[in-house]
């Protein structure tokens, strides 16, 4: 068995300890933004709250779904 970037089991699926969580590359990918976007959001302390394991950067999907939410409302009520 082989695991990946996350260490998650490519052949299962099965996440483990990181279930519920994805990398900063994954994000990008979903966002449809590059992940030099994501760095900068971080840096300004403007995109979803994430976590720094040793060099990877992680975020649990349910903050980023959060903050997707918190930008809809923010938008809906005029703000920025």
């Amino acid at each position: 068995m082989q695991e990946d970037e996350t260490g998650s089991n490519s052949e299962t699926g099965n996440r483990g300890l990181l279930d519920g969580w994805i990398t900063r590359a994954e994000l990008a990918v979903e966002l449809a933004v590059s992940m030099d976007t994501l760095c900068r959001w971080d840096t300004r302390r403007i995109g979803p709250p994430s976590v720094r394991a040793g060099r990877k950067v992680l975020y649990r999907v349910e903050s980023v779904r959060a903050w997707l939410h918190d930008k809809e409302n923010r938008k809906a009520k005029g703000r920025k």
